[in-house]
Parts: C-alpha cells; sequence; structure tokens
C-alpha cells in the first residue's frame, strides 16, 4: 500500500509558468525538486550528509541515462537548449552505484514537460518581469523609482527621470494586466503626493532626491538643483498619467488635476537664461554655472516638445531652431553601412541608442516631420540599424558581437562604471539589453533576435529579480565579472513602454492625444501625417 501510495503521489503535476518554459513538475519529496527555467533544468534536493548520488534522465519514452556521477553537491543544472517544446524530462536521483529502478526511487523522481514561449509569450514575460522594477522595488515610502539595484547604502535614492519612465511602464502595465489599473492609480498617487510636497527649482524637480525624508540628493558638487532634461521626463510620464486617468472615477479626476498643477508649474522659460536656448541646470546657490546647454541630436529634444507645450510658461520656436536644432547643424546625412542618418553625431555614427528612446517613449515618430527631418520613424529605424550593422561588422573585434548580440547605449560596464557606449569612440564591448529591446518599433525581427537569444541562450547569466541585468561584457576573461549584474530605471522603463508602444501603441496614442503636447509641437513647426496635425 506504501509503495502504491507513493507511486500514485510521483505522478501529481503542479502546472508552473517559469520564466521561459511552462514546466509541469511531479511533486514527491520536498528534498528533490526538478523546475524548469529557460533552456535549463535546475534539479535541488537535500543533502546535509554529503551523500553521493547518481541522477538518471528519461526523455519522453526513451530509455534513462546517468547524467551525474557519484555527485554529493545538493543541485544540478541541466543544459536542455538542444530539446523542443513538448519534450517530457523525467529525472530520478539514485544512491551512487545503485540501480535506477528500484521501488524506492520513485519518492525520488521529478518529471517537467518543456514548452518554449511564443514570441507573444516571451515579450509577456520580459515585460512583466521588467515592470517589477516599478512596483515591487518602488520606494516604499514615496512610490518613486530607485535610481539603482545595487547599491545597497544608496536604497533610498530615488530618481525623477526614470520614475517618469516608471510612471508609462505602470500604465502598459495595467493596460497588458500585469497589474490592476487600481494599483497602478495607488502608485502614482502616492509618487504625485510626493512630488507635491518636496523641493523644486522654478518648478523644475532635481534629478535625485531621497524617498524617505523628502531632501535633494545632489548629482554633483553645482548640480544641487533643477535638472530639465529629468524634468522632462518626469512630465513625459506624468502626461501620459494624466490622459490616462482625466475620464475615470472621482479618485482619478483628481490624481489628473493634480498632475495638471504640477506639470503648468515648471517655468521652462527661466531655463533659458533669456536666451535661444535651453539650459540644463540651475541652482539656487551657484545659479547657471553649469553652463550646459541642451543642444541636439540627443535625449534633449523632449524638453524642446515639453517647452514649447507649456500653457504658463512656453518656449517660442526661436528657442528650438537656434538651441536645440543648431540652426540645422544637427543633421547628418551621412551614409554607414549603406544606410542613410538624416541626424546625428558622425563620429558615434549617430550616438548611443537611448537618444531613439528617451523622447520617444511618449513622442510618437511614425509620420512625425518638421524642418530638419522628413521623418522621425524613419531616423530612428536608420540608427538603430547602424548600430546593429557596425555591432555585426565587429572593427574592434569585440567577443560575442552578432545578429544575435548587440545594442551600444548607455548602461553599467563590466569594465568601466557607467558608460554612454557608441559605435566608434566608447566601444568597449559592452552590449545592454535596453539598447536592443527598446528600439522593437523600429526594427522587431531584429530586436526580438536579441531577446530569444538574451533569454535562452544567456539566461543563466543575464535574467536577475527585475528582468535582464543591465549589461554583458563577454570580452572579460574571468566569467563570473562578464555581467553588471545592476538594473536601473533609466534602462529598465524604456523595455516596458517600447516594446509596449510595438505591442499596442498605447503609450504613445496618450502623450500624442494630449492637447498641450499638441499645441507644442505644432509651435515648433512639426506635422504628423499619423495624428492629423
Amino acid at each position: 500500500m506504501n509503495i502504491l501510495l507513493m507511486t500514485l503521489l510521483s505522478f501529481l503535476f503542479i502546472n508552473c509558468n517559469e520564466q521561459g518554459l511552462q514546466m509541469q513538475t511531479e511533486k514527491t519529496a520536498l528534498y528533490f525538486q526538478a523546475v524548469a527555467d529557460g533552456s535549463q533544468v535546475k534539479l535541488k534536493w537535500e543533502n546535509e550528509s554529503k551523500q553521493s548520488y547518481d541522477i538518471w534522465r528519461a526523455i519522453d519514452d526513451r530509455p534513462y541515462k546517468k547524467i551525474v556521477e557519484a555527485t554529493n553537491e545538493s543541485s544540478y543544472v541541466d543544459k536542455v537548449d538542444d530539446l523542443k517544446g513538448g519534450t517530457r524530462l523525467t529525472y530520478r536521483m539514485v544512491k551512487a552505484g545503485e540501480y535506477a529502478f528500484a521501488a524506492d526511487v520513485l519518492r525520488r523522481q521529478q518529471s517537467v514537460i518543456l514548452r518554449t514561449f511564443t514570441i507573444d509569450e516571451l515579450m509577456d514575460e520580459v515585460q512583466k518581469n521588467t515592470l517589477k522594477y516599478f512596483t515591487d522595488f518602488a520606494h516604499p515610502d514615496c512610490g518613486l523609482a530607485r535610481e539603482r539595484s545595487n547599491k545597497q547604502g544608496d536604497m533610498d535614492v530615488v530618481t525623477t527621470g526614470g520614475t517618469g519612465f516608471g510612471i508609462m511602464a505602470i500604465i502598459a502595465g495595467s493596460e497588458r494586466g500585469f497589474i490592476t489599473r487600481k494599483d497602478a492609480y495607488n502608485q502614482i498617487r502616492k509618487i504625485t503626493d510626493f512630488l507635491q510636497n518636496v523641493e523644486t527649482f522654478h518648478g523644475a524637480y532635481a534629478h535625485w532626491y531621497f524617498g524617505n525624508t523628502k531632501q535633494v540628493k545632489p548629482f554633483s558638487e553645482k548640480d544641487n538643483g533643477g535638472d530639465l532634461v529629468e524634468t522632462s521626463f518626469l512630465m513625459q510620464g506624468l502626461i501620459v498619467a494624466y490622459e490616462y486617468f482625466k475620464n475615470g472615477d472621482t479618485e482619478e479626476k483628481a490624481l489628473a488635476a493634480d498632475i495638471n498643477t504640477i506639470w503648468r508649474k515648471v517655468d521652462w522659460k527661466h531655463y533659458t537664461k533669456n536666451e535661444n536656448k535651453l539650459y540644463w541646470h540651475w541652482s539656487r546657490q551657484y545659479d547657471f554655472a553649469m553652463n550646459m546647454g541642451i543642444s541636439g541630436w540627443n535625449e534633449g529634444l523632449m524638453s524642446y516638445v515639453l517647452a514649447a507645450a507649456s500653457p504658463t510658461h512656453g518656449i517660442e520656436k526661436a528657442v528650438y531652431d537656434r538651441g536645440y536644432a543648431n540652426d540645422g547643424a544637427m543633421r547628418n546625412g551621412k551614409t554607414y553601412y549603406d544606410i542613410t542618418l538624416p541626424l546625428g553625431n558622425d563620429g558615434e555614427m549617430g550616438g548611443p541608442l537611448f537618444f531613439a528612446h528617451y523622447s520617444f517613449m511618449g513622442l510618437d515618430p511614425n509620420g512625425l516631420s518638421d524642418t530638419y527631418c522628413n521623418n522621425y520613424f524613419e531616423q530612428n529605424k536608420a540608427h538603430v540599424l547602424i548600430n546593429r550593422a557596425y555591432c555585426i561588422d565587429n572593427p574592434k573585434k569585440h567577443k560575442g558581437y552578432s545578429e544575435n548580440l548587440w545594442g551600444l547605449t548607455a548602461s553599467d560596464c563590466p569594465v568601466a562604471t557607467y558608460l554612454a557606449h557608441a559605435p566608434g569612440g566608447n566601444d568597449n564591448g559592452t552590449v545592454a539589453p535596453t539598447g536592443a529591446l527598446a528600439s522593437i518599433p523600429y526594427a522587431p525581427e531584429e530586436c526580438l533576435k536579441v531577446m530569444d537569444y538574451l533569454y535562452y541562450d544567456l539566461k543563466d547569466k543575464m535574467w536577475g529579480e527585475y528582468g535582464f541585468y543591465d549589461a554583458i561584457n563577454l570580452g572579460v576573461k574571468e566569467e563570473d565579472k562578464q555581467v553588471a549584474k545592476s538594473h536601473l530605471a533609466i534602462d529598465q522603463g524604456p523595455i516596458v513602454v517600447m516594446i509596449e508602444n510595438y505591442r499596442s501603441g498605447i503609450i504613445w496614442k496618450l502623450f500624442m492625444q494630449n492637447e498641450d503636447v499638441r499645441k507644442g509641437l505644432k509651435k515648433l513647426g512639426f506635422s504628423s501625417s499619423k495624428y492629423n496635425f
């Protein structure tokens, strides 16, 4: 009877969606477990006495074969990337040298069935887990996004620009069903309450605050006041949230009204110094001592769009033409790898890929044009494909670059610190998942290859608590130092949001329907064939 009971227990199945492969586990004794995880099966068991075991495996109905001999460890990873979805794997753990079919082995048997994700399921998996950075890992006191995950002494440091990205990611997650609309409302309500009660600088926000005390954390000695670019990214997210909640219930409408108040308080004109240019920083102590103008082509486009869109402190078109476009000097027009690049720096073939992400998480480039660019979607597509072609060409002969692993952008770096990686200049062999994954709207087939490779081939290296780690450099000799095992808000957010823009376009739609945004774009001479203005 006991043997029969143990036999029956060995065929109880537990369904589980587990990071890349769906698995069914035959739940037997707690001290032996098999979990399908990506392109591998992780076996774990208790072994306090350091007993030696053999592990046998059967594939579907084929005979058992010994795959591990006389191990006294308590875990083993079975690589199964050569097996197809639908394959059934059954494992038996046997005392070293004993027969694999003894009756007591049944209670040390585990089975899994592998099913590879469809493309949509894989995108769900990446978005859902990356979103957790902005939900599960958000600062508990204020709801804002923490700057990064890997500095234990800085867990109270929150970032304004990264929070703007996170707000858009939260709304994407609500629409995708990863979280509820109520959960999205509650967190953005918490964020907005914080923003209404911290020090601002002519309505602009600092780059960093302490989430527990509401005090500014200086980004550098003289950068202890308003950061206009980070404020722009924050406002981009808040405008999306305003559109999302403005027609909701009483609570949601009240949240939208508070967001509108925050938006109207930003004094964009102050940051011109009465010149035809926006400046990045202003401090009560140091005034404009940083003296950093925002000039293109770079991520600063959103600053000019919102500065023109402001209904209370708006700039004129001349500020954009002279300050950002440099009277047309931001044009490129050269060809790299047989691809013409309309805008961007020549030496870096357009620069790091975040230029095609940060301002375009809300701003829809499809059919968007102005005096300097006939189609911003084509600009960003060219930028992405040149970056990819450069990595495939690999003139510096970095290890690992291929059509499956490319994407040079700003990220943490296994061989340096944080670095804006780009073709030509800062190319040290480091690839960041956000580079290709946030480029999916522009080149989906090419970018999804990278997602597939990262997940199924490099997942054991690259997958962390909040999705993919920040960067990888396969040229680093010490294998355990090849990955920057961090998550950064400004890299996490674009992955979630740009995948969603590719899938549904919801974040683009919400931002582009905003009346102030449309007026600002028209003021700067933009037109859109998609939105008919």
